[in-house]
């Protein structure tokens, strides 16, 4: 670990910011014009930088590429109505980081590189976070293994780096959605709580064949029954039903223990919910429909915020709902929207002020 922080900071002569435009920008395709980078050599942290965004050189052997050790975070950051720049609750996503390279063997990156280096590189490119509703800036902290080893092993190296992207909404209409129950996602003892990269690899089969059929996405179920719920794509997911929010729950260890979705609970008890997380199997979610209580479904995430769920189908049976006359998810995407923008005050702590 490094023994006290230490950034070199190189900057850009000229702003890409110059010639283009904020708005209504696609999600995960442009980037600010910094990035930090950190490399893990003989047990420590070193080489700490912030520099021009630019191509990597790596050799073709390099061990990330062969056996998949490569975690990463989503984290937002927003403007107020005076300019101030915020990040939302990045030590939870700092604490999930290391949550993630524990579980995939590899080395728990220092507080001070992992919040100090996003503070200052965002301070940096402040003006590339959008300041118009549904918009923000994108975080993307990353870790890979680094060593040129052909071989199933640890690496011995490391880098760790963050890059920006400025995006607009994730998901802009509601979406459909096709329960799986050929693929898994992940099973108790997988890393399916961790952000590691192969799960996102893995999971893009099961989504282009729901795509051929008129879907957005897929509802994952469990490995062993396909019939317990987990997560919706990318998201978790949360069920109105009744009087109660129901999201499904972690113990398993096959479900990503998501910052929104944890946000999603506090404010949806202040709304007034009974907040339950349990294990819940497609039949439960029938019977709910069929019955009539199943209000709303909708999923959360960093990137995705709170999205909408229009349609659910499973097998021939088929749930459609009708988003115009929903209440509760659009509240809640306002009450976060609100604490993200600065509009009511922060009783949560959740802003972390750059």
């Amino acid at each position: 670990m490094t023994a006290a922080l230490d950034i070199t900071v190189t900057k850009v002569e000229r702003s890409k910011l110059n010639e283009m435009t904020l708005e209504n920008i696609p999600f995960g395709k442009y980037y600010t014009d910094h990035m930090l980078e950190a490399d893990f050599e003989n047990g420590e942290w070193k080489n700490v930088e912030i520099k021009p965004y630019q191509p990597l050189l790596l050799e073709p052997s390099t061990a990330a590429i062969h056996y998949g050790q490569a975690i990463f975070e989503g984290i937002k950051a927003y403007k107020n109505a005076d300019g101030e720049a915020f990040i939302f609750r990045p030590q939870d996503n700092y604490r999930r980081f290391n949550i993630s390279a524990q579980r995939m063997q590899m080395p728990e990156v220092p507080e001070e590189i992992f919040m100090e280096g996003m503070r200052m590189l965002i301070d940096l490119d402040k003006n590339w976070i959008p300041n118009m509703q549904d918009h923000s800036l994108y975080i993307r902290p990353f870790m890979f293994s680094s060593d040129p080893v052909i071989g199933v092993k640890p690496s011995d190296s490391y880098k760790f780096m963050i890059i920006l992207s400025p995006t607009g909404p994730y998901y802009s209409v509601p979406m459909r959605i096709y329960v799986e129950e050929k693929y898994t996602r992940a099973a108790p003892g997988g890393v399916g709580y961790a952000k590691a990269a192969g799960n996102y690899g893995a999971s893009m089969l099961a989504t282009a064949e729901a795509k051929k059929l008129g879907y957005d996405q897929v509802l994952w179920t469990d490995a062993f029954e396909h019939r317990y719920l987990q997560e919706a794509g990318t998201m978790n997911v949360f069920f109105i039903i009744g009087n109660k929010a129901i999201t499904p729950s972690l113990e398993d260890g096959t479900i990503l223990e998501g910052v929104t979705r944890d946000s999603a609970m506090t404010i949806l008890k202040e709304m007034g919910f009974e907040v339950s997380e349990a294990k819940i199997t497609i039949d439960d979610l029938i019977d709910a429909h069929k019955a009539g209580i199943l209000y709303e479904v909708f999923g959360t995430g960093t990137a995705a915020t709170i999205s909408l769920i229009k349609e659910l189908r499973y097998k021939d049976y088929v749930m459609q709902f009708d988003v115009d006359q929903w209440r509760t998810a659009p509240e809640l995407k306002a009450r976060l929207n609100d604490i993200r923008y600065g509009a009511v005050p922060d009783t949560h702590g959740w802003m972390y002020k750059i």
